[in-house]
């Protein structure tokens, strides 16, 4: 999915301008502009002004909402990835499936969603641009990477304490399981145009690889003596 497809993508989900909108329906407008323009221009180029013109709305109305650039790209986070996260963590909470069922299932499925979602703009532009902006980038930590990692851990965790799962170091690096997801945002970002990779497959085979090391195996019965 090119940065192009994803801006159509956005704009295919917001509501055709209307002559007066209801004042509850600007704030979720503005940041579908924002999300926009973040994906054309990324995140330094974007202006505020490019935001509002993409809203339909004066300038002056966007600082109402949002004070500055950087309190829009939280409020865009906040949108398009921590609902999505709330909901991984609530599942986990909930659900009745053993820790390799949920991998396979629920995770897998959260996973395999994230390199063709709005949420890969958001992704690329904190590998290409958050180092030059390190308070952006800590509030990125602690509410999306943190918790994320917690969640994956609290899964391990739960196979290693139910017997299915050994003691490993992907307790300590719950990030193996990440890594392929924010390997495929970048090969969809860059290199897409060149080769087409088949995310879905890439991020289920590395779960599995992952799975087959650290999952305990039966042993056989031993034969009963004669």
């Amino acid at each position: 999915m090119t940065a192009e497809s994803v801006i159509w993508t956005i704009a295919a989900i917001m509501p055709k301008p209307k002559f007066r909108r209801r004042k509850n329906e600007r704030p979720q407008q503005i940041i579908r502009a924002a999300l926009a323009a973040f994906a054309e221009k990324g995140f330094d180029a974007t202006r505020v002004t490019d935001v509002a013109r993409r809203a339909g709305v004066s300038k002056g109305l966007l600082y109402l909402y949002f004070r500055t650039k950087e309190e829009l790209f939280k409020a865009v986070i906040k949108s398009v990835v921590l609902p999505r996260l709330e909901a991984l963590s609530v599942n986990v909470a909930r659900t009745d499936l053993t820790a390799t069922e949920f991998l396979r299932g629920p995770y897998l499925e959260f996973a395999r969603e994230v390199p063709r979602s709005p949420a890969r703009v958001l992704v690329r532009l904190m590998i290409a641009e958050g180092p030059k902006h390190p308070d952006l980038t800590a509030w990125y930590w602690e509410n999306v990477v943190a918790r994320g990692l917690a969640i994956l851990r609290r899964i391990i965790e739960r196979g290693v304490a139910a017997g299915e799962f050994r003691r490993s170091t992907i307790e300590d690096y719950p990030q193996m399981l990440v890594a392929p997801v924010l390997f495929s945002v970048v090969w969809t970002s860059v290199f897409s145009p060149h080769h087409i990779l088949d995310t879905d497959h890439y991020i289920e085979s590395h779960l599995e690889l992952l799975l087959e090391a650290i999952s305990i195996k039966p042993q056989p019965e031993k034969a009963g003596k004669s």
